[in-house]
């Protein structure tokens, strides 16, 4: 039997482990966006259809992975995923064509889907507590954001000292020896297969059929849209906008001495931030309502963005928009994932949530890909800032008229 009351576990450590270093390398993909782009002469939305893609293999994946981890076990589910993204990252480091880079990173979106959020917010929401439940699905969250924190400086790091194509290999290696702290990964058992097929699809069609489910698919989209964009096009638009510029004084102390290092510094600060961010809302999940703190988080999106776009870019701006957008960044996920496991149950969680997490995606395939097509076509981000503005809104509205009380169908938990 599986202790439950303590907040910090052998399951909750290996999950914020393997978490850190699937994000870590996932947030550093827009380093390698103009590296890549410069070699070889593409236009700037040929990369970044390729970062779409993976956005979008991983949220197809999510749910199918979520399945599998429910069914084969959690265990194998990850092992699966990382091996996905270890080969996506070896084959992409050998691409010289575009289409290449396009067909890889649908390996690599799939090893995000086994690797990130979906399944191993499932595992440590089933072996943890109700009242540590919320904070426990933070901290993971959390990790998720010390990998973003940590992931483009490293890459920057290493691109250094090799080039692209080294990078994706050491990126390959490291998410392999993350497989090393699963023996730490045991949670309750899944269902059995009869237990599978008897009830899974009767969850699944009970909440695709509940209007509230409906509501949260749709309000994720455009945390997708927002993340993905940012992570993708952030770096380049901050060392364009601002110019070839020298920073002096503290940023200069701060080792941020061109534009080119203050947009994979401001990467790093939005995933610092949010870490108190994430971790303050996995601890007002317990306390207060899930879809107000949601509509509450994607307002301040919202405004964070408009100001940022309204607002002449300098140095400082950067610096104060990326602190404030990571204090928002992932606190949704906590609070999306505890919102499903409350409504609907514990035991199909995975499925479910990667089935909210595909809207999430969607989103992030349209951030990316239309930041670098619109880009192309106007020389210009500010249409794809002012799409994420709107849909921001839109999102914040969206979760008001979703009902909080447990369905019939949610089982209790193991």
């Amino acid at each position: 039997m599986i202790q439950r009351s303590p907040l910090v576990t052998p399951v909750l450590l290996a999950g914020c482990l393997v978490v850190l270093v699937s994000f870590g390398i996932r947030a550093s993909f827009g380093v390698f966006q103009l590296p890549i782009a410069m070699e070889f002469n593409w236009p700037r939305a040929e990369f970044s259809l390729a970062i779409a893609i993976q956005n979008l293999a991983w949220g197809f994946g999510q749910p199918f992975f979520g399945a599998a981890a429910e069914k084969i076990g959690d265990r194998k589910a990850i092992i699966l995923g990382a091996l996905a993204y270890a080969l996506g990252l070896v084959l992409s480091a050998g691409a010289t064509l575009p289409i290449e880079h396009h067909l890889y990173e649908v390996l690599v979106g799939l090893g995000i889907a086994g690797t990130g959020f979906g399944v191993v917010l499932a595992v440590v929401g089933r072996a943890s507590s109700d009242a540590n439940r919320s904070m426990s699905l933070a901290i993971v969250t959390a990790a998720g954001s010390a990998g973003q924190v940590l992931g483009p400086p490293v890459a920057e790091g290493l691109l250094a000292l090799m080039p692209w194509q080294g990078v994706f290999m050491a990126f390959a290696v490291m998410i392999l020896a993350a497989l090393l702290v699963l023996p730490w990964m045991r949670s309750p058992a899944p269902a059995s297969k009869a237990e599978l097929q008897r009830s899974m699809g009767t969850v699944v069609i009970g909440a695709l059929r509940d209007p509230s489910f409906a509501l949260i698919f749709l309000g994720f989209f455009s945390c997708g849209y927002q993340l993905a964009f940012i992570t993708a096009h952030f770096p380049a638009f901050v060392a364009e906008v601002c110019g070839p510029i020298m920073l002096g004084g503290v940023l200069h102390a701060m080792g941020i001495t061109t534009t080119s290092s203050l947009g994979a510094v401001a990467i790093s600060i939005i995933g610092l931030g949010n870490i108190a961010g994430t971790l303050a809302a996995g601890w007002a999940g317990k306390r207060y309502s899930k879809k107000y703190l949601l509509a509450a988080i994607y307002t301040g999106r919202t405004l964070a963005s408009a100001w940022f776009i309204l607002t002449p870019m300098t140095p400082t701006t950067v610096l104060v928009f990326s602190a404030v957008m990571g204090s928002l960044w992932l606190a949704t996920v906590p609070l999306t994932s505890g919102l499903v496991a409350h409504l609907y149950g514990l035991r199909y969680m995975g499925t479910l949530y990667g089935i909210v997490f595909m809207s999430h995606q969607l989103g992030s395939f349209f951030g990316v890909w239309l930041g670098g097509r619109l880009y192309d076509a106007y020389g210009s981000y500010d249409a794809v800032w002012w799409i994420g503005v709107g849909i921001g809104a839109f999102s914040a509205l969206v979760h008001l008229p979703i009902r909080e009380s447990v369905r019939p169908l949610a089982a209790a938990p193991a």
